[in-house]
């Protein structure tokens, strides 16, 4: 028994050792990998990006995704070029945090424009450089149409200009100076005025740390000379949400939202049409919801106006309350998703933005019904249209057979109408109900109706005179 147990505790040691000897030579080869090309003690890895677009959404996850990928490649400076007028303040204060807290040397590199929003996120940096012709200040906050914003809005901005520039051991009453008339410094800028320098100037003032016309130069006036330089590349992703934010892209998806609508509604039954629409209403929400432009409730909004026309059309007869209702609510939820407004308060947008918007949707809504009218007739003849429905006939001579007799049966019987037609509906024959849609008619409900064929699973009517 002693053996045995000896045995077996001699073994239990020597696998122990084994796993631990084992263990440090992986570990000792992994480290030796690393080491096999080390980088050199001078060298520095730049990661560069740029802002050149308004400071909205799409800018913050820019900057965060750019942030994230210069962690992973353990970067020792981030160079940002930016070309800016500005955009939203909450947008530009998450933009100027990340930059306030970022582990590598932050740079902001202003080619031409560092104007609201891009001023404060440049403040942000610990360096900053202007190439010839660029301009940083003028950030009073304003609407989109450049009315100013109330002194609240002010408030809260010169408090960020100020501490950020405190942060970085710039002149917080020079930052201050940029979004405040009021604000006199003498030398600088006289009362009355809104503080925006050139390159020269702000290089005078001591509020940069120079000027350059190229990242080499950025780099050598850092006195950076090796070192690896990274770009960030647009991904796939942001540039399909780029392409569906196109104007012209965007009005196409509302042609096909309301013309799937339409067609779907003038043959029921869940086909190509309705999928269409359905696509086209997420590829039109989707980005700009991403974008920070369309809120949950204003999709909502969308989905309450269909319900609405569609219980007018199949439900409750009559075109009333509900159906015009469907189609205001509509109309306002795609107008709304195209604007920058706060709930109901649209100072930010501006009037103006909104009468653009609701005008853009307007204009595609009757281009909608205009194509409606010319092609409704017609669209089935197609060649698209052609390869994707069944034009042969099917002769029961043949072999083949309808999968429904008792639809068929009803070709030639009579029947009420217990909807208004537009152009389906519902019709009653003997004690049953079915749908139906109208032979090019305007069918009124009550009125007597005669079943004339059968096309697919549709019956078509027409009114008995």
């Amino acid at each position: 028994m002693v053996k045995n147990n000896i045995s077996f505790y001699t073994i239990k040691k020597i696998c122990t050792i084994s796993f631990l000897l084992c263990s440090l030579f992986l570990l000792l080869s992994l480290n030796q990998s690393e080491a096999t090309e080390p980088r050199p003690l001078d060298e520095k890895i730049v990661y560069f990006f740029e802002l050149n677009e308004d400071i909205m959404p799409a800018a913050e996850r820019r900057v965060t995704r750019a942030l994230a990928e210069a962690e992973e490649k353990n970067a020792d400076i981030v160079l940002m070029r930016v070309n800016t007028y500005g955009g939203m303040v909450n947008v530009a204060d998450s933009i100027r945090t990340m930059m306030l807290n970022a582990r590598p040397t932050t740079v902001a590199w202003i080619k031409n424009n560092a104007a609201s929003a891009g001023a404060l996120i440049s403040i942000a940096c610990d360096s900053i450089y202007m190439s010839r012709g660029s301009n940083i200040g003028a950030a009073t906050v304003v609407n989109q149409t450049g009315e100013q914003m109330p002194d609240k809005y002010q408030s809260y901005m010169r408090s960020m200009m100020r501490s950020t520039a405190m942060a970085k051991n710039r002149d917080p009453l020079i930052a201050e100076a940029m979004v405040d008339e009021t604000v006199e410094i003498e030398g600088i800028i006289d009362a009355g005025k809104i503080l925006t320098f050139t390159g020269e100037e702000a290089l005078a003032a001591g509020f940069i740390e120079g000027k350059a016309e190229s990242i080499e130069e950025v780099l050598s006036n850092m006195g950076i000379e090796n070192y690896t330089l990274h770009r960030y590349e647009t991904s796939f992703t942001e540039s399909i949400i780029n392409f569906l934010l196109n104007p012209l892209v965007n009005s196409i998806l509302l042609l096909v939202i309301i013309g799937g609508l339409y067609f779907e509604l003038q043959t029921p039954g869940v086909g190509f049409p309705i999928i269409a629409s359905v696509v086209a209403a997420t590829l039109y929400f989707g980005p700009l919801y991403i974008e920070g432009m369309a809120a949950n409730w204003e999709i909502l909004l969308f989905i309450v106006g269909i319900l609405l026309i569609a219980l007018e059309i199949f439900v409750i007869p009559g075109f009333g309350v509900a159906g015009v209702s469907g189609i205001i609510v509509t109309v306002t939820a795609l107008t709304l998703a195209l604007i920058q407004n706060d709930g109901l308060d649209f100072s930010f947008p501006g009037m103006e933005n909104v009468a653009f918007a609701f005008f853009r949707v307007s204009i595609t809504l009757l281009v909608s019904i205009g194509i409606i009218i010319f092609m409704g007739g017609n669209i089935a003849n197609l060649r698209f249209f052609q390869k994707m429905i069944l034009a042969d006939v099917q002769d029961k001579n043949e072999g083949y057979t309808s999968a429904d007799f008792s639809l068929r049966d009803l070709v030639g019987s009579q029947g009420l109408a217990v909807s208004d037609f537009r152009p389906s509906g519902k019709i009653e024959i003997g004690d049953e109900q079915y749908f139906a849609v109208s032979d090019a008619e305007w069918i009124k409900k009550g009125e007597r109706i005669q079943v004339v064929s059968l096309k697919g699973s549709n019956l078509v009517v027409k009114k008995v005179k």
